[in-house]
């Protein structure tokens, strides 16, 4: 019980910054809680980088932090921490705990461990074939009467080493796994630097051939577009030379006509010998020109990319330096 007590009353004792028990000096913040000035000083500097310590020759100005326990607001003036009062009760408490916690309170209670078997005996020496601990009757004529034995106290402070021996190494071993958990944590993000750093690179490697296919593609284009107008206006001057021809030899026809149909054979005769002679140079006319057998092929322009599209698939990260 008395254990108890201690261990309820240390919990009571603990900083909430360091987690150790308060040091002295303890200051009380205006919220009431406690901590130690060293860790309140801790806290204020983090929250008050700016801020200019005790022995500077410019005079400090105030700052504030908020109380872990409650986050309150702390506002503190040029004296900073220095200028919160100690809290000389819990420093008074901490002397008185110490001075208990130093007696062997394991001592005290174990006073009062009795063999189960002999009830007025002490438990006082450790059975080491069995294992367990014991009192001097149960060696000398009960149970472990044919067993080897050894001084509560002795086995008590071996076992003890071995466990704090057992802790350390566990610790170290901790340590080593955080080491190299840390390690490995910095070489996810060194591959996730990296990595992004390659897409990048790939990524504009590719814009690069993107670049060049869509030059070339309108390089190709233009002559194409280039050769398609060039025997477009050829045709089309063409047809506008035979629509020209077929509109005067139209006429010339009407004009024929309308001639034949000319009673009066002076007025006929006037007029035949003009249109008789027009008509002989229509005949004459040469409209032999038009484009020749498959002059509305493009098929010249045709590519073949085949071989291209298949160096493109070959592409593949360089495996040397």
């Amino acid at each position: 019980a008395e254990a108890r007590s201690m261990e309820s009353l240390e919990k009571q004792l603990i900083c909430p910054i360091c987690l150790e028990m308060f040091s002295k000096p303890v200051v009380i913040l205006p919220c009431q809680h406690n901590l130690c000035r060293k860790c309140a000083n801790d806290v204020f500097q983090a929250s008050n980088p700016l801020w200019q310590s005790r022995g500077s020759s410019a005079v400090p100005s105030g700052g504030r932090f908020r109380c872990p326990s409650c986050r309150h607001e702390v506002v503190l003036d040029r004296h900073g921490v220095y200028g919160l009062q100690r809290n000389l009760l819990v420093e008074n408490i901490i002397d008185i705990y110490k001075q208990e916690s130093a007696r062997p309170l394991h001592a005290k209670a174990e006073q009062h461990l009795m063999c189960e078997e002999h009830e007025d005996e002490r438990i006082n020496i450790y059975c080491l074939r069995c294992e367990v601990p014991t009192c001097s009757l149960c060696k000398v004529f009960g149970a472990h009467k044919d067993c080897e034995v050894a001084p509560l106290p002795a086995v008590y402070q071996r076992q003890k080493s071995e466990l704090s021996d057992g802790i350390a190494m566990l610790v170290a071993g901790n340590d080593r796994i955080q080491a190299i958990i840390t390690q490995m944590e910095e070489i996810c993000h060194t591959i996730e630097e990296n990595g992004r750093r390659q897409k990048q690179h790939v990524g504009l490697r590719f814009d690069a051939l993107y670049g060049i296919l869509e030059e070339r593609k309108k390089e190709l284009l233009q002559s194409i577009a280039a050769e398609q107008e060039a025997k477009l206006q050829r045709v089309r001057g063409l047809i506008r030379q035979y629509g020209d021809h077929l509109e005067t030899s139209s006429k010339l026809v009407e004009s024929a006509i309308h001639t034949m149909e000319e009673p009066q054979m002076a007025v006929y005769l006037q007029h035949s010998k003009e249109l008789l002679k027009k008509i002989t140079d229509m005949s004459k006319a040469s409209m032999s020109s038009r484009p020749e057998p498959g002059y509305e092929n493009m098929d010249h322009f045709s590519i073949n990319v085949d071989y291209v599209a298949e160096m493109l698939r070959t592409i593949e990260f360089q495996t040397g330096a």
